[in-house]
């Protein structure tokens, strides 16, 4: 959490906390204030993982179009950022064998939501015995690379 503070205060990034039921929704950003408003009294894990999400925002300057596509470009950028920070490859790994894959297990293991979890999955591709995070196109083009045991 301290690493996510940190991040916000390197930006110039305000951290409120206010009532947003009435948005239905448990933080936001505001990009021409620079200021993360967050529910109060979230869970740690669900705190982490908004918190991280909107960082995202703030790193990438994001605003709200009224067009669906960039938003939600925006939104699946932003769970990957949250993703990426939030939960270490070989955390993940042992918790998807501990738990036989089962995102809501996985993601209460890693100490964020079920959201952050499928996000992180989104940028895994399997191919063979080897497990790339998140690839790109060319050779040696992906973050990180594991070699999966053969199974028994």
């Amino acid at each position: 959490m301290k690493y996510l503070l940190d991040v916000a205060h390197v930006l110039g990034v305000t951290i409120v906390y206010t009532d947003l039921t009435h948005l239905h929704r448990d933080g936001d950003y505001d990009h021409s204030t620079k200021t993360i408003r967050l529910q109060p009294n979230m869970t740690i894990r669900l705190k982490r993982s908004v918190l991280a999400h909107e960082i995202a925002h703030a790193i990438h300057g994001d605003v709200r179009t009224m067009f669906g596509p960039v938003n939600a470009k925006q939104e699946r950028r932003a769970d990957e950022w949250a993703a990426l920070h939030l939960i270490r490859l070989d955390d993940y790994r042992r918790a998807e064998e501990i738990h036989n894959g089962h995102a809501p297990a996985i993601a209460l293991e890693l100490d964020v939501i079920t959201r952050t979890v499928d996000a992180y999955r989104s940028m895994l591709e399997r191919i063979g015995d080897m497990v790339y995070l998140r690839p790109g196109l060319g050779a040696g083009q992906w973050r990180a690379k594991i070699h999966l045991p053969e199974a028994a």
